[in-house]
């Protein structure tokens, strides 16, 4: 009953509008972003690189997919919560708003079954949406400017990293940044067992967002002790892989920090979920 509960829920998710917002926003973001750079890249990389070419002699091709691929991440990764929050934010008070709950709740199936099908189909949206942001920048980058060695760089100096060493980082990295959208995911549809507004909960959602975001950019000392447990602070955890050597401790304490903050979320929303009033 459970996994035909999640295959139904899969179906309410497809079956609405705003589903495909995300697909499409992305889609348009990742095409406007592969156009500049088919067009004015190299002004973009000789204007990078202008600071280091006088101890840096650099040759072959710089403006490849993988360095698409990871601009592009750097760039969308940190705005597709939004699309992610669209969806799993209506999950549970769209069907409060709409009527539809009290019918749910009285099928042969337990709350907790039913929240955590929920929660389920939207971890699968969610990494739909993070499958498709990878065809896109590494897939169709690599057919527009070919394979090379990746060149990050950074404030402390330059990465290099081999062509035939960067495939397995950009898996790996994906699968924490997955983590952190999950994350997300949980947040929101935490939030939406809390009201029958749809847009409460999304709108709430991108302000605890923004909110520790801000906190965790602000250079000031009283926030210190707090900045390591906020979620957002290990959103980007995933660039620890492009790091030589990798930053390993950082990964760990990320994939920690976000596993612990989906589990308290789930536990909070099962616990809501399962004393929530269907009858008034």
């Amino acid at each position: 009953m459970f996994w035909k509960s999640t295959y139904n829920e899969c179906i309410k998710i497809v079956a609405k509008p705003r589903s495909y917002i995300g697909m499409a926003a992305i889609t348009a973001l990742v095409g406007v972003i592969l156009f500049a750079m088919l067009v004015d890249g190299h002004k973009y990389v000789s204007m990078i690189t202008s600071s280091f070419e006088q101890t840096f002699a650099f040759k072959g091709n710089l403006l490849n997919g993988y360095f698409m691929a990871y601009i592009v991440l750097q760039m969308l990764i940190i705005h597709v919560p939004l699309l992610i929050a669209l969806v799993t934010g209506d999950l549970v008070s769209g069907e409060a708003s709409a009527g539809t709950l009290r019918m749910l709740v009285s099928k042969p199936i337990s709350r907790s079954e039913i929240l955590l099908s929920k929660f389920l189909a939207g971890n699968i949206y969610t990494l739909t949406i993070l499958i498709w942001l990878g065809i896109l920048a590494l897939g169709v980058g690599n057919l527009l400017f070919g394979p090379g060695d990746l060149i990050i760089f950074k404030a402390e100096g330059l990465v290099i990293l081999p062509g035939d060493d960067v495939l397995w980082r950009f898996f790996s990295g994906f699968i924490v940044a997955y983590l952190a959208l999950v994350t997300v995911s949980t947040l929101s549809i935490t939030l939406s067992c809390f009201t029958d507004n749809s847009i409460g909960p999304i709108v709430t959602t991108m302000a605890i967002i923004i909110l520790f975001t801000i906190i965790g950019n602000l250079d000031v000392q009283v926030f210190d002790s707090v900045r390591p447990f906020l979620f957002t602070t290990h959103m980007v955890a995933w660039r620890s892989f492009f790091d030589d050597p990798i930053r390993e401790y950082e990964i760990v304490k990320a994939v920690l920090v976000l596993l612990t903050h989906i589990i308290v979320l789930l536990g909070i929303a099962l616990y809501k979920f399962n004393k929530k009033d269907i009858l008034s």
